[in-house]
Order: structure tokens, then C-alpha cells, then sequence
């Protein structure tokens, strides 16, 4: 059994070939950008498919690393295009992907023979920036595709390859559900998939292509289903549960129905599981407080699980890392609000500074997990870190999630107000010393804490932040253009506009005292750099204090080494003078 994992390699993040339990990590690319994710050719495995783009632009292109002769082609060109990640056909001369090709916007769908790139052409044009594809038909005949609209509606359809008709399956559900991930059953007259239709959470479930009945295989589970994988031979399902930000593991005997836990996990976050060939064995990637991600394999019959990479730790004692708290607290109109406290050992004593980290999204949500170079603050500078899960974030029903759409963006900003309630009466934080922080959303929560509760902060860092929606909206790719008008409104009605003019943080700038430091990568196609630099100049003008930090070579966050170092020395720099008083 051979494996393709991703690690990082010097500055970035690299391929590498396992071939046993705990082996020798053998270097597979060596590109200047980062490398994160592969697919190997199904039949005989002697290439595989990865994805690439240049300084962090999320342009993708596909390409083929020959393990032959060690030579990499490029499969897909152009400028500005993003192509999605290719799902290969079951005979293994195919594979079907998206690309935005045509105009930049819309998302179409295209197939290709890898060994022959002229054969690539255009099987279906679609509107919008949603589309994807997740399967092939055993007999290699169909596609199935999705289309995003939001977190909270999706749709399913049929693509006959040889004539081009699709056929739509949610349609008695249009509007009403969200369907993700799906795979074809044994002998492709249905479909496996998750779904949150006619329940709060997302369950499994089987649809019958004749009838197009929906059945749910995980009814008895108050809990959402974040994945699921099919045994090659379309005997076994295997899916993992979201139980209170940790995971659990799950698998159904598709002949009896029967579906029983696994409980051989640790206790953490999982999932990227992925069947060998044999239908036997999963791989399965497993994360925790105490330790970075690293990837086992699952014996789905003895239920042995098998570590085949032991990462560094990079110097930290597992022993010696805080295990983060379940916290729990009511906001303003009531609605319990909970995250995870990660607190400093026992050495600091007195009240503890606190910094608030909100995760982005915004429909994301913060887990119990390895927080890397975070565990400086706690360890070393004695600051307690809280991952709060405001209304909006995923995990906790569909009905939570949608609490913060359009005109109620504000009640999440009021979260953070209840949670610096919460902190002021907790004896050993101090709640005189508070510091918000948070990526992309997280990073528009920082400086809207800022604006609402400057006197209540001692500072903030926004990381690739939005500063105002309508610009955003307007500059953020066309691609993402309108799944973006779902979550936070659509621009063009212009009482929408109004509203999210009066509630950005660039034109309530003047309330903000509170030092700020905004990252920003330069070449950023979700949150473009004109919003942090906006926000910088008009802090500026108003006398306030900012630090700016931007990466030319970087996109949505950090991810190479040498920057990504940098900027959590800038931050502990700011850190120990705006939160802690260093000087």
C-alpha cells in the first residue's frame, strides 16, 4: 500500500510518497507554491493529479506527476481561470472537473483523457460560480453534479455524458434543504449523500434514482454528519459526526442497514477519510489539542487503526498543551452560545489576559483542536485563548446557522459583547485585558468588536478582513460574487446597500480607539487587499494607531513558512505591547 500525503517541506506545503506505517517520507514535489492535495490515477497508480496556483490566487491548474519518469505537465492553461479538483472515472481514462474558463464567473463542466489533454472539452455550461462535480456512474455513463447556493440550499442532478441531458433529482426539495458530498450506490440506481432536509441537522441518506425517495440511514443521531465514504465495493458506508466540535465514527453494513459506532478514534477532530481499493482499509486524518494532524489507517473489519505518520511537535510537550474547556454562555436575547477556552498552566497566577479568536466563514466553527504557535500565548506569555461559535456557525443545526443572515449580521457582533460579560465574571480572567483577533469573517468580527465595544478591548488583529460589504461585494471574484449575496445580502437593492453601508467597519471607523493590526495577502481573490487598505487609511486619518502587514506573494491567509513566521512575530509584538503592556 503506497500513500500521497501533504506536509510542509522547507517553506511550503509538499507531496510526499508513505509506503509503511511510520516510513521514510519520501519528497514528491518541490514547487515554490504550496502543493496540498492529490489524486492518484484509480487503475494502476502509476500517476496522479494535483492542483496548483501562483502566490496564493486561488487560480487553480491541473496537473500530472508521471511516478515513472518524475515529470510534471501541466493539463489545464490560462490566466484568471480556476479549475476544480478532477474526480476521476471508474475505468481510470477520465476525469471530470469544473473551470471558469468561459468568462471568469460561471462554473462548467469539462472532461478529459490526462494522458492526451487534447481531448478536454466542454461537457455542460452552467450559471454560476456553485457547480460541482462528485461522481461518476459505475458504468461510467453519468455524472452527478451539485449546485451551491448556500449553507443552507443545494441541489443535486444527472449529467448523461454521451447526450449532454441532465436530470435533476432534488427538485420536490428545491429551496429546501442542503445536499452535499454524494456517491454512487453499487449498481448506480441511487446515491449516497448527506442532507439537513426535514430535520435541523445534516443526516445520511439514500435516494433511489426510479422514485427519487429520500431514505435516512442516521435518524437516531442529534448530531450533524460532516462526511461520508463508500467502500469500493458499495458494501460498507462509513460517515463521521460533528458531537460538540468532536468527532465520532460511524459505519453502516449497507446489506442489513445496520449502522454502529467505531469507537477506536482518539478524542479530537477527524475526517479526509478515504477506502482503499480493497474495501478493507480507510485512511483517516486525526487532529487534537495535543497533537498536529496526522494520518492512520483504519481496518474497517478487525476496527485496528494503524498510525502511518508521527508529526513533530516542533519542540511543544503534548503533556504540557492546554485541553480546551467547553464554555457556554446566553447573549442578548437569550440564545446559548458556547467555545472552547484554552487556558495557561498553573505557573500564572492572578487574572488572565484573554484573547477572543472567531473563526471565519462566516458559516464555520471552531473545534477542540491543535492551535500550532498559538500555544505560545498560553504557555509562555500566560494568555487564555476562547474560540468562540457565534450565531451563524455550522455544527449546531440549520437553524442556528441562519440566525445572522442579511439584517441580522449585527446579533453575532452582540455574541462577543455577552462573551466579554461572560469573561468579567469569570475570577481568573481579567477582563481590563482583551484582545480580538480572526480571519477573513473573523477578521470583519474583530474590527466590528472594535467599533461596538473599543472601550471593553484593548486591541485587535484583523487577518484578511472585510472593513465594508458593498466594496467587497464588488470586489471579491466574480465567482464568489453571489453565493456571497446569500450570507450577507444582495448590494443591488439599494435598502440592502443602505443596510450594510450603516453596519460596516470602514464607515464607523471614527468609534474605534483600540489599536488595530490588519494582514492582508496581496493576492486575495475572497477578501481583496483594497479592504484592508482602506481600512488602514481611514484609522490613519482619524489619528488611531494600526499596524499594516501585507504579503505579495500570499492569497487568503499566509501559507508559506517565511511569511507566515513573520507575521507571528509582528503579532506577538503587538501583543506584548497593546495587550499585555511590554514595552
Amino acid at each position: 500500500m503506497n500513500m500521497i500525503i501533504t506536509t510542509r517541506a522547507e517553506n511550503t506545503a509538499q507531496l510526499h510518497m508513505l509506503e509503511s506505517p511510520l516510513g521514510s517520507l519520501l519528497q514528491i514535489t518541490k514547487e515554490i507554491e504550496p502543493v496540498r492535495n492529490a489524486a492518484f490515477e484509480p487503475t494502476n497508480g502509476n500517476y496522479f493529479l494535483f492542483l496548483k496556483d501562483t502566490g496564493g490566487d486561488e487560480f487553480t491548474h491541473i496537473y500530472k506527476y508521471d511516478l515513472t519518469d518524475k515529470s510534471i505537465d501541466a493539463l489545464t492553461q490560462g490566466q484568471r481561470i480556476q479549475n476544480g479538483f478532477p474526480v476521476w472515472s471508474n475505468r481510470g481514462d477520465l476525469i471530470a472537473y469544473t473551470s471558469t474558463r468561459r468568462n471568469g464567473a460561471d462554473r462548467d463542466i469539462y472532461i478529459m483523457n490526462p494522458n492526451d489533454p487534447s481531448t478536454d472539452r466542454l461537457l455542460i455550461e452552467r450559471k454560476g460560480g456553485g457547480w460541482g462535480v462528485r461522481d461518476w456512474s459505475p458504468d461510467d455513463k453519468y455524472l452527478l453534479i451539485s449546485e451551491f447556493v448556500s449553507r443552507i440550499e443545494s441541489h443535486y442532478y444527472l449529467l448523461q455524458i454521451e447526450s449532454g441531458l441532465l436530470i435533476e433529482l432534488t427538485d420536490k426539495h428545491k429551496g429546501e434543504a442542503y445536499f452535499s458530498q454524494g456517491e454512487f450506490d453499487a449498481n448506480g440506481t441511487g446515491i449516497f449523500f448527506i442532507t439537513d432536509l426535514n430535520s435541523d441537522f445534516k443526516r445520511v441518506a439514500y435516494m433511489d434514482f426510479g422514485t427519487k425517495e429520500i431514505k435516512f440511514l442516521s435518524e437516531s443521531i442529534p448530531w450533524d454528519v460532516e462526511e461520508i465514504e463508500l467502500s469500493k465495493q458499495g458494501d460498507k458506508l462509513v460517515f463521521t459526526t460533528n458531537e460538540a466540535g468532536e468527532t465520532s465514527l460511524y459505519m453502516i453494513e449497507l446489506s442489513s442497514g445496520n449502522a454502529k459506532e467505531i469507537s477506536v478514534l482518539p478524542r479530537g477532530v477527524s475526517g479526509n477519510m478515504r477506502f482503499h481499493n480493497n474495501g478493507v482499509d480507510m485512511s483517516i486524518s486525526i487532529n487534537s489539542a495535543r497533537s498536529s494532524t496526522d494520518v492512520y489507517v483504519l481496518n474497517t473489519e478487525t476496527e485496528k487503526l494503524t498510525a502511518w505518520t508521527e508529526s513533530g511537535m516542533g519542540g511543544l510537550v503534548p503533556e504540557e498543551l492546554s485541553i480546551p474547556e467547553l464554555i457556554k454562555w446566553n447573549s442578548f436575547d437569550d440564545l446559548e452560545i458556547s467555545g472552547f477556552c484554552y487556558k495557561p498552566p498553573a505557573k500564572f497566577t492572578g487574572k488572565r489576559p484573554v484573547i477572543i479568536n472567531i473563526h471565519g466563514g462566516p458559516e464555520g466553527q471552531s473545534r477542540p483542536d491543535f492551535i500550532g504557535s498559538s500555544n505560545y500565548y498560553i504557555n509562555e506569555l500566560g494568555i487564555a485563548i476562547i474560540y468562540p461559535n457565534v450565531r451563524g456557525s455550522t455544527g449546531y443545526g440549520k437553524n442556528f446557522l441562519e440566525l445572522d443572515n442579511g439584517k441580522n449580521r449585527e446579533n453575532s457582533v452582540k455574541d462577543i459583547g455577552a462573551l466579554l460579560d461572560w469573561i468579567a465574571a469569570q475570577p481568573d480572567l481579567d477582563a481590563e485585558r482583551v484582545m480580538v483577533t480572526g480571519g477573513s469573517y473573523g477578521g470583519y468580527m474583530s474590527l466590528a468588536v472594535s467599533v461596538h465595544y473599543t472601550d471593553r478591548i484593548r486591541c485587535a488583529v484583523d487577518v484578511v478582513g472585510i472593513s465594508n460589504f458593498n466594496t467587497f461585494l464588488k470586489n471579491t471574484e466574480s465567482y464568489r460574487t453571489d453565493l456571497r449575496r446569500v450570507e450577507y445580502g444582495d448590494e443591488r437593492d439599494p435598502e440592502m446597500y443602505e443596510f450594510l453601508e450603516s453596519i460596516s467597519p470602514l464607515n464607523n471607523a471614527e468609534k474605534i480607539r483600540n489599536p488595530l493590526l490588519i494582514v492582508q495577502g496581496g493576492n486575495d481573490p475572497r477578501v481583496p487587499r483594497t479592504e484592508a487598505e482602506q481600512m488602514k487609511e481611514k484609522i490613519k486619518s482619524n489619528g488611531g494607531v494600526v499596524w499594516y502587514l501585507e504579503a505579495t506573494d500570499e492569497g487568503h491567509g499566509f501559507a508559506k513558512k517565511s511569511n507566515s513566521d513573520y507575521q507571528r512575530y509582528v503579532t506577538v509584538m503587538f501583543v506584548k505591547q497593546f495587550l499585555l503592556g511590554d514595552s
